[in-house]
C-alpha cells in the first residue's frame, strides 16, 4: 500500500496495511545519512512548504528539497506529506514604505530598534511596527529584514500591530484579499509540479488555505484581539468576515485542483487559551462550516489545527464537518488518550498521540512506552495517525526520533 492510500484509509476510518506515521519538520536536523546537497550546499535542516509565505528560513528551502525530504522519510518508513501554502492577494492600489526607529527614540523601544512598515490603502494609512530582536538560534526561522504582513514572530515582537481600532478594519481588508491572476498562476504551476511527484510516489498532498483567528491575532495582537471581540464585536466581526472571504477564495482555489487531497486551516490561535466557547461559536464556527462544506463539495478532506483545548472545542470542530484533527497532545494539552478516543474516535481522524516535548525530556524506554500507549488506545479507532505534536525542531534528537520509529514499527 502506498503512503497516500494508507493515510486516506486512516482519514476514512478504514483498516489499512498498518497505522500511518507522519511528522512536520520545523528546522529538524537529520542524521548525515539522510541529508543531501542543494546548489552545492549541505541541507543541514529540514522544513516544509507549510511555512512558505509566513516565515523567513535561515537557509533556502526549495520544492525539490521538499521532494527529497519525502523520499528520505519514505526510506525509513515514515508516511510523509507534501504541503502547499496557497498565496493571497493585495489590492493593486496599496503601496508601502519601510523605515527604522533607533533604540530609545520616540515611538521606538528602549532595548531594540523598531522596524516600521507604513501602508497606503484606498481607505487610509496603516502602520505596522515590530522590534528588531535579531536572529534565532541555528535552524529556527529568522526575523525578516522588513516588517512582513504575516509572520508568527510579529506577535511577541509587536510595538504597534496593524489594527488597533475599529477604523483600521476596513483598511486592513486591502492587504489580505482573494488570490489574483498572478497568485492563481503561481499556484497552478506549483501544483503541476507537486502532482507529478505525488502521483509518481504515492504522496498525500495538503493545501494550507485558511487562517481564521490566526490572522486576527497576526493583525491585532493577542490582547487587542480578545479585547476587541468583547468590547466591539461588530468591528471584530467585520474583520473576521473579511478574513473569511479571503480564506474561502483560497480554499476554493485549492479545492478545485485535482492534485490536492485535503485543505487545512490553521487554528493555533483559536483555542481556549484565547477564546471562550461562546466567542468560538460566534467568530470561528460559521466560517469554518462554510469552508468544510466547500471542501467536501469538491471531494476534498478538511483538516484543522488546534493544539490545546480540544476536549472543549474539538466536538465543535467535528460538528462543523472537520475530517482531521491536528492534534491530540497528551502533554501540552493534558487530554488523556482515552478521552480523545471517546470524543473523536468515530467523528474525526486524530493526528498526534505523543508530544515532541517528550522527545527531548524523557528517556528512550519511556518514548517507546508512550508510542505503545498511543497505538494501543487510539489505533483501534482506525482513525489515528501517529505524529509528534506539533513538529520536530532543531533541538529534537535523531536518537529520539529513531526510537519512536522503531516503536511504531513494533506496535503498529
Amino acid at each position: 500500500m502506498k503512503s497516500k492510500e494508507r493515510i486516506l484509509c486512516a482519514i476514512n476510518g478504514i483498516t489499512g496495511d498498518h497505522l500511518p506515521f507522519t511528522t512536520w519538520c520545523f528546522g529538524f536536523q537529520p542524521p548525515e545519512h539522510l541529508r543531501w546537497m542543494t546548489n552545492g550546499k549541505d541541507v543541514k535542516y529540514w522544513y516544509t512548504n507549510r511555512l512558505e509565505h509566513i516565515h523567513t528560513l535561515p537557509q533556502p528551502w526549495t520544492l525539490e528539497d521538499d521532494f527529497k525530504r519525502v523520499l528520505a522519510w519514505f526510506s525509513v518508513g515514515i508516511d510523509d506529506v507534501l504541503d502547499v501554502s496557497v498565496p493571497w492577494g493585495v489590492h493593486p492600489d496599496v503601496t508601502h514604505s519601510d523605515s527604522d526607529i533607533p533604540t530609545g527614540n520616540n515611538g521606538g523601544d528602549s532595548q531594540y530598534p523598531v522596524m516600521v512598515r507604513d501602508y497606503q490603502t484606498p481607505a487610509g494609512t496603516l502602520r505596522h511596527s515590530v522590534k528588531k530582536t535579531g536572529d534565532e538560534p541555528d535552524g529556527w526561522p529568522v526575523q525578516p529584514a522588513v516588517v512582513q504582513l504575516i509572520e508568527d514572530y510579529n506577535v511577541p515582537r509587536g510595538v504597534k500591530h496593524l489594527v488597533t481600532e475599529a477604523a483600521d478594519v476596513e483598511k486592513a481588508r486591502y492587504l489580505y484579499m482573494p488570490p489574483d491572476s498572478i497568485q492563481e498562476k503561481w499556484f497552478a504551476q506549483r501544483m503541476s509540479e507537486v502532482k507529478e511527484f505525488a502521483d509518481k510516489h504515492g504522496v498525500f498532498v495538503q493545501a494550507w488555505t485558511a487562517y481564521g483567528m490566526d490572522a486576527a491575532v497576526w493583525f491585532l495582537g493577542v490582547e487587542n484581539a480578545t479585547i476587541m471581540s468583547i468590547t466591539d464585536p461588530e468591528a471584530f466581526g467585520r474583520l473576521i468576515d473579511n478574513i473569511g472571504e479571503t480564506d474561502y477564495a483560497r480554499t476554493e482555489l485549492a479545492a478545485m485542483n485535482t492534485g490536492v487531497d485535503m485543505v487545512c486551516q490553521r487554528g493555533w490561535y483559536s483555542s481556549t487559551d484565547f477564546w471562550s466557547p461562546e466567542l468560538f461559536d460566534m467568530f470561528v464556527f460559521p466560517n469554518l462550516c462554510k469552508l468544510t462544506s466547500l471542501a467536501h463539495k469538491r471531494g476534498k478532506k478538511f483538516a484543522y489545527v488546534m493544539t490545546t483545548g480540544i476536549e472543549t472545542l474539538g466536538p465543535r470542530l467535528a460538528d462543523a464537518g472537520v475530517d482531521v484533527l491536528y492534534f491530540v497532545d497528551p502533554i501540552m494539552d493534558k487530554i488523556s488518550l482515552q478521552k480523545a478516543a471517546e470524543l473523536f474516535g468515530n467523528r474525526m481522524t486524530m493526528v498526534g498521540g505523543i508530544s515532541s516535548v517528550d522527545l527531548n525530556s524523557i528517556n528512550l524506554e519511556q518514548i517507546n512506552q508512550r508510542v505503545k500507549e498511543a497505538i494501543d488506545i487510539l489505533g483501534p479507532t482506525n482513525r489515528f495517525i501517529l505524529h509528534p505534536v506539533d513538529s520536530i525542531f532543531p533541538d529534537t534528537s535523531w536518537k529520539s526520533m529513531e526510537t519512536m520509529i522503531k516503536a511504531w514499527k513494533q506496535y503498529r
